[in-house]
C-alpha cells in the first residue's frame, strides 16, 4: 500500500464525539478506488498508525471520507487526529484496502453498532445506488444525539430501508427476528462493538459462515485462543528466536534487540508487517489479504501455523 499525502479538506462533528474527516490530494487528482467497506491507514500528527474505514460512496473518487470516534481513554490516536488536524493539515494516508468485501448478493442485512456505521453507510449508499438488490440496515445506538448520520438515515426515503434502534429509549435490541431464518439469498454484514458482533455470531449460528460478515477495528488479541510457543528466525542474521506462548513475535523481536516500526499493536494498522520468507503463519491480523498472507505476517498479533517462520524487513 502506496502512501501520500492529503489534505484536510472539511471537517465537522457528526455527534459531540464523533468527528467526520475529508481527505483529498492536494493538486485535485483522483484518489485510488475505495470499494465499499475499504478503509485507509494514516498517520496521526502524534505519530501514531491508526486504520479508519472509508464512509463516503465508492463512486466518488476525489475523496476520502473518514468518521472518528474521539476515545479520550484511548491509546491516544483517535484524540491526535479529532484535536490536531484542521482544514488544510496534511496527513499521510494509504491507498484504500479491504478485508470487508462486500459480495454480489440479491439481499442484504446490515446491522451497524455506533460508529460501526462507518463502513456500513459506504455500502449501504452503493447498494442503493446500483439498484440491483435489496438492502436494509439496522443501526443501534444508544440515543439519537449519539447517532452519526442520524438526519441522513432517518430521512423518509429510507423508511423502508433503515431501522434505528437507540438502546436509551426502546430498550435492549432483539436482533432475533432479523436472523432467526437463514437465508441463502441473503449476506449479513455487521461492524460495531465486540459485544455486538459475539451477538450477531451466536444468532447465525445456523447460518451459512460464507454468508455472515464482520469488520471489528477494535483488534485482536494476541495471545487469546491457543498461543503455542514457537522458533521466529530473523533472515538478515539468522538468529532463531524463541516466542514464549505469553508473549507475542513482536516482543520477542525486540527482546533480541530487533527494532521493526509497529503502532497500533492490535493487527489492524498494518505498521509492522514483515516479509514471510519460510514457513507457515497463523495470521490473526485484520489488515492483510488473502494472497498478502502467502507473503506477509503481522508479527503484533500473528505466530506460527507449526514449530517455526523466518522472516525479513521489507
Amino acid at each position: 500500500m502506496s502512501d501520500r499525502r492529503l489534505r484536510v479538506s472539511a471537517k465537522r462533528m457528526l455527534t459531540s464525539s464523533i468527528c467526520e474527516i475529508e481527505l483529498r490530494d492536494p493538486a485535485g487528482s483522483a484518489l485510488p478506488p475505495h470499494p465499499p467497506g475499504a478503509h485507509v491507514s494514516l498517520e496521526t500528527p502524534a505519530g501514531q498508525r491508526r486504520s479508519y474505514s472509508i464512509t463516503n460512496p465508492a463512486s466518488e473518487t476525489d475523496r476520502y471520507v473518514i468518521a472518528v470516534h474521539r476515545q479520550p481513554d484511548g491509546r491516544g490516536g483517535s484524540v491526535s487526529v479529532v484535536d490536531d488536524t484542521e482544514i488544510g493539515s496534511l496527513l499521510t494516508v494509504s491507498a484504500a484496502t479491504s478485508t470487508f468485501d462486500l459480495v454480489e448478493a440479491p439481499r442484504y442485512l446490515l446491522v451497524a453498532g455506533g460508529i460501526g456505521i462507518t463502513p456500513i453507510r459506504s455500502m449501504l449508499h452503493h447498494l442503493l445506488e446500483q439498484a440491483r438488490a435489496r438492502v436494509r440496515l439496522v443501526y443501534l445506538t444508544r440515543t439519537r444525539e449519539e447517532t452519526a448520520y442520524a438526519e441522513e438515515l432517518a430521512h423518509p426515503d429510507l423508511m423502508d430501508v433503515v431501522v434505528l434502534h437507540h438502546s436509551a429509549v426502546s430498550g435492549r435490541a432483539d436482533l432475533w427476528p432479523w436472523l432467526a431464518e437463514p437465508d441463502d439469498q441473503t449476506h449479513v454484514y455487521c461492524c460495531g462493538s465486540t459485544a455486538l458482533m459475539d451477538e450477531v455470531r451466536a444468532l447465525t449460528m445456523h447460518w451459512r459462515p460464507s454468508h455472515i460478515h464482520f469488520e471489528d477495528f477494535a483488534g485482536v488479541d494476541a495471545l487469546g485462543g491457543t498461543s503455542a510457543p514457537f522458533t521466529l528466525t530473523w533472515e538478515p542474521t539468522g538468529e532463531p528466536i524463541g516466542v514464549a506462548a505469553g508473549e507475542t513475535a513482536l516482543d520477542a523481536l525486540r527482546r533480541s534487540g530487533v527494532r521493526t516500526p509497529s503502532s497500533c499493536g492490535s493487527g489492524t494498522c498494518g505498521t509492522c508487517r514483515l516479509r514471510l520468507v519460510a514457513g507457515q503463519a497463523e495470521h490473526r491480523d485484520l489488515v492483510l489479504t488473502a494472497q498478502e498472507r502467502e507473503s506477509f505476517v503481522m508479527p503484533c498479533v500473528s505466530r506460527a501455523a507449526g514449530e517455526a517462520i523466518t522472516v525479513a524487513p521489507l
